[in-house]
């Protein structure tokens, strides 16, 4: 039986205190944006998050998020029951993928929640990097290479680096063709694919008037030798 699916995926970002979980660094933003059939919803997450600790030099540098703005942020532990219902089980789109989950999962661990699979993740540096043998690609060099428009991207903030990369994943695809997803439902599997309420419109039916079948059959009646009558 052929059914119609929406596959839901969910493009991730994080920002950190530093650049290594397993020296106590922290995550201290997220942000998330919602693709249907690797179209951008308009849906989207994002939290700062208050890592009662400060923040690296070279974070602030890069990111622009500074201890002050993070003072009154909430901590992991209250934002995270709304993030993990936000991706669902949703497949991840995560740029260095490695990266962001083992941040994640660092933090999930503090309050003994389950991990997020890396399995269930798509690296769009790795595909970049198979695509574009030897060629650069960050982030930055992926939104040159296929025109992607930088300018709002003054510091590394976690939305606009989610939707930045949104639009280098789709170009990674073969760009914005996909809409549809007619799948098996004996071999569609949950991870890989999340139902939603896609609405269908019934089938409208238009038949010939009295006058059409007469025109038509006329018609056919002029036709010199019709392959049909062979």
């Amino acid at each position: 039986m052929i059914i119609f699916k929406c596959a839901r995926e969910i493009v991730l970002d994080t920002e950190t205190t530093g650049l290594n979980y397993e020296n106590k660094d922290r995550i201290v933003e997220i942000a998330c944006v919602e693709l249907i059939n690797h179209v951008p919803t308009g849906n989207t997450y994002q939290t700062y998050i208050n890592p009662q600790m400060k923040m690296s030099p070279e974070a602030v540098a890069i990111s622009g998020i500074t201890d002050e703005l993070l003072a009154d942020k909430p901590l992991f532990y209250e934002i995270v029951d709304d993030f993990l219902n936000f991706i669902g089980d949703a497949r991840l789109v995560i740029h260095n993928a490695k990266f962001d989950i083992g941040f994640l999962n660092s933090e999930l661990n503090r309050l003994n929640k389950p991990p997020v699979s890396l399995e269930n993740t798509i690296d769009t540096l790795e595909l970049a990097r198979k695509s574009f043998p030897g060629m650069p690609a960050s982030l930055d060099a992926l939104c040159r290479r296929f025109g992607i428009d930088t300018s709002i991207r003054t510091k590394h903030g976690a939305l606009v680096d989610s939707q930045l990369l949104a639009d280098v994943y789709i170009n990674l695809l073969g760009g914005r063709q996909s809409g549809l997803s007619f799948v098996s439902e004996e071999t569609s599997s949950p991870a890989e694919i999340r139902s939603q309420n896609c609405k269908v419109r019934k089938i409208r039916y238009f038949p010939p008037s009295e006058d059409e079948i007469f025109l038509h059959s006329e018609f056919l009646k002029s036709l010199n030798s019709p392959l049909w009558n062979e």
